[in-house]
């Protein structure tokens, strides 16, 4: 089968699986972004390689097609698959690490912005992925589909509003100490390096595309999430993390993070 670009935050030392702010409202626009993604994901098990392939295709941002668009513009199939794309995974690793970390920090970006300005932030935030994916890498025939880069939008909101929370995370190797509390500018920090770092060290070699995942993407989705959300931080109301009422993603709720 082919093996589309895809992205992936996990930042291959910690798993977040909890945060320390409670959402206020009910976050139904990130659940109902999760539940779309997973209906989609359930529908791609029900296809034949051949027509999986044609889906990744029809629905994947192909960046080489999107770059002849941008230049020669003809209906609306290609700006589209900015926003397809962002519902289509490659994988249940690939979709369980988008929305494990979609679930962690969404429901509080989605409290502080609301949920329609949420739900356009986050559409907004995957269009910002793929330009610059496309920009970078206009030359490649690889669908690119997947969260990651409207999520890393979600991440960008996140270290505005919250940079003094703390996120429970699992360390692989450490997994039986259970749940560590470490600061969330830290972690979102070293994930953005790493994905700017692995952006950098690809160009002149293979592109990010090339390799599978689409960093570039990653870049794209955080730096427009967290200048647009620094932009309205001004109308947006200041919130201090509680400590009180976490819900883990892991276990329901009960004094651990969430």
């Amino acid at each position: 089968m082919l093996r589309p670009c895809r992205g992936f935050p996990y930042t291959g030392a910690v798993i977040p699986v909890s945060d320390s702010p409670r959402a206020r409202s009910l976050p139904f626009v990130n659940v109902a972004l999760i539940a779309a993604c997973v209906a989609v994901f359930i529908y791609e098990l029900t296809l034949s390689e051949i027509d999986i392939n044609r889906f990744f295709f029809d629905y994947g941002v192909i960046p080489r097609q999107l770059s002849g668009w941008a230049d020669h513009p003809s209906g609306l199939d290609e700006p589209s698959t900015v926003i397809t794309s962002a519902f289509i995974h490659g994988g249940w690793l690939h979709l369980i690490g988008n929305m494990l970390y979609l679930w962690v920090f969404g429901d509080n970006v989605e409290d502080a912005l609301g949920h329609i300005p949420y739900l356009l932030f986050y559409l907004i935030a995957a269009a910002a992925a793929a330009a610059l994916q496309v920009a970078v890498d206009s030359h490649s025939g690889v669908p690119m589909v997947g969260a990651s880069g409207a999520i890393a939008g979600v991440l960008g909101a996140y270290l505005v509003l919250y940079p003094s929370a703390r996120v429970g995370v699992l360390i692989p190797w450490l997994w039986f100490f259970g749940v560590f509390r470490v600061p969330a500018v830290a972690l979102i920090v070293f994930w953005f390096v790493l994905q700017l770092f692995s952006g950098l060290a690809a160009i002149g070699a293979a592109t990010g595309a090339s390799e599978g995942i689409a960093v570039w993407a990653h870049v794209g989705g955080f730096l427009a999430g967290f200048l647009i959300v620094l932009a309205l931080r001004p109308l947006i109301p200041r919130r201090s993390p509680s400590a009180r009422g976490r819900r883990s993603a892991i276990g329901g709720r009960g004094s651990g993070c969430r």
